[in-house]
This record gives structure tokens, C-alpha cells and sequence, in this order.
């Protein structure tokens, strides 16, 4: 085998990997509170929650993300598609 061939189907692997846990687990640890959903306050040193997961310690991957974006896009351009359709008849 090539290296490119190598390269190429190592990438297609990662990405097949990363897309199958985007729809087998959707949700990851949150970064910025590291799946705890408190930070500590800057000055005060004291928990509060965390803005970011709103306090669940779980944040939507970003391919999950865009999974759905497309989704979404994909349900409006079949809802538009069929009230064309029931709007020509």
C-alpha cells in the first residue's frame, strides 16, 4: 500500500469512528467544568454553576451538531417540497 492510500483510509476510519459515537452517544463531558456542571469563581474561589452546560456536565458534540442542522434542513425542504405539491393539485 501507498502512504497516501494508508492516509486516506486511516481518515475515513477516524471519521466513520467519530460519526458512530456522535449517534450512539450524542452528549460529551463538558470542557469548561469538565463534566462536574460547577466552576469555580475567578476572584471568590467559590462553585458556581456552569453557564456553558447549564449545569449538566453534558454538551452536544459537534458533530452531532451538525447532524442535526442538516436534518432540520433536509425535514423543512421536504415539508416545503409537499405543500408545493398539494398547492399545484
Amino acid at each position: 500500500m501507498t502512504p497516501l492510500l494508508t492516509a486516506t483510509s486511516l481518515a475515513i476510519t477516524a471519521i466513520g469512528v467519530y460519526a458512530l459515537a456522535c449517534w450512539v452517544v450524542p452528549f460529551g463531558r463538558c470542557q469548561r467544568c469538565k463534566g462536574t456542571g460547577t466552576r469555580t469563581a475567578l476572584l471568590t474561589k467559590r462553585l458556581k454553576p456552569c453557564r456553558r452546560c447549564k449545569s449538566s456536565g453534558r454538551r452536544l458534540r459537534y458533530g452531532r451538531r451538525a447532524y442535526n442542522y442538516f436534518a432540520r434542513i433536509h425535514a423543512d425542504a421536504q415539508t416545503a417540497h409537499r405543500a408545493r405539491e398539494r398547492s399545484i393539485r
